[in-house]
């Protein structure tokens, strides 16, 4: 079985629950997957419309995919439009200052440098984005289904553009076909940009013919996606 377990650490003065999942037969030094809204990330207890079962996904993963552990960082309710765009700095900081070395701590190891990821859905696919264009020395990939780029189009596309990404960085980006216009229009616009930074094996845009914006379909995309990130 997956050993998992939780902490809680203060974010503007109120306990934000961590929550860690470490695959079978895991590394010395992991790569690690840290994921926005936790909420949805495991089962669907607590999740808002179902959750992703990322640890089956991770679990199922072939002996030449490297197994992540998971940091699945719960979003703050009504705070979370905030703290995933118009404040992402602060809470980017919380996560990488606070909740990944009391991970670290609990594990008794590091996560490997060279191979860490965060992601996420709508604004956590947004915010994953805007993560490895502020901290591209520190994130080495990133994870982003159905990213709201329509949401602050001309800034996540300029923080893009001007960025100096890591020689192996990876990004994931995908949307459901059957998404808002803009949705779609705007997460094209971004993968289409980021073929002019990254070579092809560092990239993969993936149109889902038959998705919408809703947690059953990124739980059906996260295995591909995992494969493509954590490929050895």
């Amino acid at each position: 079985m997956l050993h998992a377990f939780t902490y809680r650490l203060p974010f503007e003065g109120r306990p934000r629950r961590v929550r860690v999942v470490v695959p079978q037969k895991v590394e010395a030094h992991p790569p690690l997957l840290v994921l926005f809204d936790g909420q949805n990330v495991f089962d669907h207890h607590r999740s808002h419309a179902g959750g992703w079962h990322a640890h089956d996904a991770v679990n199922k993963l072939a002996s030449t995919i490297r197994r992540p552990v998971i940091v699945a960082v719960d979003h703050g309710g009504r705070g979370r439009l905030r703290e995933l765009w118009g404040e992402l700095d602060a809470f980017l900081h919380f996560v990488m200052r606070d909740a990944l070395p009391e991970a670290e701590r609990k594990l008794g190891t590091s996560f490997d440098p060279a191979m860490r990821v965060v992601g996420g859905a709508s604004l956590g696919g947004l915010a994953s984005l805007g993560a490895i264009a502020r901290h591209p020395s520190f994130f080495s990939g990133a994870l982003a289904m159905s990213p709201s780029a329509w949401f602050v189009p001309s800034q996540i596309y300029h923080e893009l553009q001007h960025v100096r990404l890591r020689a192996a960085t990876r990004v994931y980006i995908d949307v459901g076909e059957r998404e808002s216009e803009a949705m779609v229009r705007e997460a094209g616009r971004v993968a289409g940009l980021l073929a002019g930074k990254l070579h092809p094996e560092q990239r993969m845009w993936r149109p889902d013919k038959r998705g919408r914006h809703r947690e059953l379909d990124w739980q059906r995309r996260l295995p591909k996606a995992l494969r493509f990130l954590f490929r050895a």
